[in-house]
C-alpha cells in the first residue's frame, strides 16, 4: 500500500499533529524530541529488544527519560521516537478497526509517554486500546 495517505511523509504529520494537541504541560518537554519515520526498525534495535520479526514494533523511544535526566548529562543526540511505517500499516490492516490517524497517534502517544518517564506497565494502566 503506497500513497500519499500512506506515506512516511504522511505518518509524520499526524504524529506532528498528535504532539502539537498535547495539553501546554506537556508541549515544551515535548519540543526538543525528534520525530522520525522510517519504513522498518533497523537489525540493532530489534536485537537490542529481544525482537525476532520486524512487524511487531511500529515505534520506538531511543532518549533518556525526563525522570532520569540530569544536568550532568551530556546528550550525545537528541532524543527522538522513531515510528515505523511498515509496521504500523500492517498493524492497521489487521486490526481493521481504527482509521490510520488514530493508530498513529496512539503510537506516537505511547513512545513521547516513554520519553516523560512512563513505563510500559504505567502506560498500560490508562491505556485500554488493547482490551
Amino acid at each position: 500500500m503506497t500513497g500519499p495517505l500512506f506515506s512516511a511523509t504522511r505518518i509524520e504529520q499526524i504524529a506532528r499533529d498528535t504532539v502539537a494537541g498535547f495539553p501546554a504541560p506537556f508541549l515544551g518537554p515535548a519540543s526538543g524530541v525528534v520525530i522520525h519515520v522510517t519504513d522498518w526498525p533497523a537489525p540493532e534495535m530489534l536485537r537490542d529488544l529481544g525482537i525476532a520479526d520486524p512487524i511487531e514494533l511500529t515505534g520506538l523511544y531511543e532518549g533518556i527519560p525526563l525522570t532520569h535526566k540530569s544536568v550532568f548529562d551530556q546528550p550525545q543526540r537528541p532524543d527522538t521516537v522513531w515510528l515505523f511505517r511498515e509496521p504500523i500499516l500492517a498493524e492497521w490492516r489487521d486490526r481493521g478497526d481504527v482509521t490510520i490517524e488514530e493508530l498513529v497517534a496512539h503510537v506516537t502517544v505511547h513512545e513521547f509517554a516513554h520519553h516523560f518517564g512512563w513505563s510500559d506497565d504505567d502506560i498500560a494502566t490508562i491505556d485500554r486500546w488493547w482490551e
